[in-house]
């Protein structure tokens, strides 16, 4: 036997909606007493993304049982609701050790490792290794991938929208409100490493000709050894940290 529960979600959930769904109530059916997360992410919506559940006029938590019936408002993240008291479903903070990124996000990686962020990334990293970092290490996951999101371990993720490495960083700072983080050219874009000051006598037999010439300031990633100094490549990336910045809403 089956009844049917009434659900609608708010503002960005929508973008995981079909577009027949999005912005409106519509009716899902259900066969057996399940919690109000296993229902909502049935549908499409990671839990990662949701941070207030109102059941018949009532906020309530994941593991809220639902068996039909029941009205259904889902919310993301920064909504006032008129109503109280309020169960909210996304942590109060957010880890500051960093960030894990799935395979389909390694420029994304590269700049948020240029804005100074810890941040992880390999091309070869598989989901249930990636949803283990992220519980183990207490790491944002940035993904692509809801299904990826929906892991029972992972506590702290997102869903990057855009397929454009500059639009994804401004949601990651918009989302996580980090516009203002300082230490930019902290680490290594390369492997994530803690970039160093480095005297030049120690670096010089490494560097081209014209490097040596004209350079003085170095720096030096403790992890893999690259090396960086402030060359064009440097007001390339301090161009690109500006606009990125200056698309803070």
């Amino acid at each position: 036997m089956s009844d049917q529960i009434n659900i609608r979600f708010f503002n960005e959930l929508n973008d995981f909606l079909p577009v027949e769904q999005r912005n409106l109530n519509f009716n899902v059916e259900v066969k057996k007493s399940r919690s109000v997360k296993d229902l909502i992410e049935s549908i499409g919506v990671p839990h990662t993304e949701i941070d207030l559940i109102i059941v018949n006029a009532k906020s309530v938590d994941f593991s809220r049982l639902i068996e039909g019936g029941e009205q259904i408002e889902v919310y993301p993240q920064s909504n006032n609701v008129n109503l109280t008291p309020l169960k909210h479903n996304q942590p109060k903070t957010f880890p500051e050790q960093g960030f894990v990124l799935d395979v389909h996000l390694g420029k994304l990686a590269t700049y948020l490792r240029m804005l100074g962020f810890d941040t992880l990334y390999r091309n070869d990293y598989e989901d249930p290794t990636l949803a283990d970092i992220s519980a183990q290490q207490n790491r944002i996951l940035l993904s692509r991938d809801r299904k990826l999101l929906m892991r029972k371990q992972v506590l702290y993720g997102y869903i990057i929208r855009s397929d454009k490495p500059r639009q994804q960083v401004v949601e990651v700072l918009t989302r996580f409100k980090l516009f203002d983080y300082k230490p930019q050219f902290a680490r290594c874009m390369s492997c994530n490493g803690i970039i160093q000051s480095i005297d030049k006598q120690q670096v010089e037999s490494q560097l081209l000709p014209l490097t040596r010439k004209h350079f003085d300031s170095f720096y030096q990633c403790t992890d893999c050894k690259k090396i960086y100094w402030e060359g064009s490549h440097f007001s390339n990336m301090q161009a690109a940290i500006n606009h990125i910045k200056a698309q803070q809403p």
